[in-house]
């Protein structure tokens, strides 16, 4: 069978014409490869983080601290995803820096694309040296990401991470799940956006 490459385009979920690099308040949410439960569980509604998921919390705090145009907001991380509202303010002390003259290749420094890009690759590092696994994937290759635009949005999203382990039973993301009828990420995203406006 012919490669037919525009049949097989990876959907982009990034806002069309957005620029990933200016201010703004993002609600990602990263899963782990093969949505393999490696950070640790849920026990009566509240996340226990094993040595794996403390190696990510520790990471993700990091992100705002060598940073400083980012700030954090909620967070949860859950035994196979992380949600996180992400600010990312206006660049402080920028330097100059001679134009290269090659393109980059991958997100835009600054963006959020980098910024998500470079969290993966640490936490995958440094949880890989923890487990003696070299080589090993541990996020799946993309992200979900949706841009808050008001306060009432906001609060729906804190609400949702905070609550997240409540739900772990009936999570779509849990694939131990109890139920058949769980919250989609995507539809919570669609529930998020309609506030939006």
């Amino acid at each position: 069978m012919r490669y037919d490459r525009e049949h097989r385009r990876r959907r982009s979920i990034r806002l069309r014409g957005y620029d990933y690099r200016q201010p703004g308040a993002y609600f990602i949410t990263i899963c782990t490869y093969d949505k393999s439960c490696v950070f640790g569980h849920i026990v009566e509604g509240q996340m226990q983080l094993n040595e794996c998921g403390q190696v990510v919390q520790e990471q993700w705090i990091s992100t705002a601290k060598v940073r400083p145009n980012v700030e954090l907001g909620a967070f949860v991380i859950m035994p196979n995803h992380l949600h996180a509202i992400l600010i990312v303010g206006p660049a402080v002390g920028a330097t100059r820096r001679v134009a290269p003259t090659n393109p980059p290749r991958g997100p835009a420094r600054g963006s959020l694309g980098a910024i998500i890009g470079q969290f993966k690759s640490m936490t995958t590092k440094r949880v890989n040296l923890r487990r003696g696994t070299p080589g090993s994937i541990l996020w799946q290759r993309n992200y979900y990401e949706h841009v808050i635009r008001n306060e009432k949005s906001l609060n729906a999203i804190r609400e949702y991470i905070c609550r997240n382990p409540l739900s772990w039973a009936s999570d779509a993301e849990n694939p131990a799940r109890s139920d058949a009828v769980g919250d989609d990420l995507e539809e919570v995203l669609a529930r998020i956006s309609s506030l939006d406006w």
